[in-house]
C-alpha cells in the first residue's frame, strides 16, 4: 500500500497547510486514530481511490458552545453532509459507562438535527468484513449524487445511471451485468444504448469499449 501512504501523507499536509482554526490543525499535526486510518487504508482508498471532499476531524459546533469533532466529514458539494465515524470496540467499550453512553448518543442526535448524515462503522468490521465495509462506502458516497435520469430511459437504463454515478469510477459491461443480474451481452447492449443517447460516453477503449462515465 505504498501509494495509499503517498497520497495519505500528502491529503493531510495539506490539510494542515489550509487550516485556519488553531484547534483543528493542532488535532490533524497529532496524527490521526488508529482506527481512522485503518478505516481509510483499508476500506476508503480501496473504494474510493483518492481523498476528494473528506475532511478530518471536522469541526462542529454543540448546543453547549461547545466543540466536537468529526472523525471524517465528507462534504461533496454545498449542503452536502456525511459524517464518518469510527466506533472503537476495547475494553473501554465493553464497558461504557452510562454517561459516555449517553454522551454518544446525544452527540449522533446533534449531528442529525445539524443536518449531517451519519455512518458509523464498528472497528472489527474494518478487519472482518471489509468487503462489505467497502460496499457500504459506496452507497454512501451515492447518497450524496444525483438520482435525477432522463424519464424516457428504462428502468434498467435508470439503475445503470444511478449505479455510474454511485460508484464514482468507470463501470465495465461486468460491472453492469452483475449488478443488475443480466448476461454479459445485454449488459453491453444498455451501455450501447446510453452512449448514442449521449448520457454516457466512453472511459476507456476504442475497438473494443472497456469502461464508460456518465456525461456531466
Amino acid at each position: 500500500m505504498e501509494h495509499f501512504e503517498q497520497k495519505y501523507e500528502e491529503w493531510i499536509q495539506e490539510s494542515i497547510a489550509n487550516e485556519k482554526n488553531l484547534r483543528r490543525r493542532e488535532l490533524l499535526e497529532k496524527g490521526l486514530g488508529y482506527g481512522t486510518v485503518e478505516f481509510l487504508r483499508s476500506i476508503w482508498y480501496p473504494a474510493i481511490g483518492n481523498f476528494e471532499h473528506l475532511h478530518a476531524e471536522w469541526e462542529v459546533r454543540d448546543f453547549n458552545n461547545g466543540y466536537r469533532y468529526i472523525d471524517l466529514a465528507y462534504m461533496p458539494s454545498a449542503g452536502a453532509k456525511g459524517a464518518i465515524e469510527i466506533q472503537g470496540y476495547g475494553p473501554h467499550a465493553r464497558d461504557l459507562d452510562v454517561r459516555r453512553f449517553k454522551d454518544l448518543c446525544w452527540r449522533h442526535s446533534l449531528l442529525a438535527l445539524d443536518g449531517w448524515t451519519l455512518l458509523p462503522i464498528a472497528f472489527p468490521s474494518i478487519k472482518d468484513e471489509p468487503k462489505r465495509c467497502q460496499q457500504l462506502i459506496l452507497a454512501f458516497i451515492g447518497k450524496f449524487s444525483s438520482t435525477d435520469v432522463p424519464s424516457q430511459l428504462s428502468w434498467l437504463e435508470s439503475e445503470v445511471i444511478r449505479f455510474a454515478r454511485r460508484i464514482l469510477r468507470p463501470i465495465t459491461p461486468i460491472d453492469v451485468a452483475n449488478h443488475l443480474r443480466v448476461s454479459d451481452r445485454h449488459a453491453r447492449r444498455i451501455l450501447h444504448s446510453l452512449v448514442e443517447r449521449e448520457i454516457l460516453k466512453v472511459a476507456r477503449g476504442k475497438e473494443r469499449i472497456r469502461s464508460y462515465v456518465v456525461r456531466e
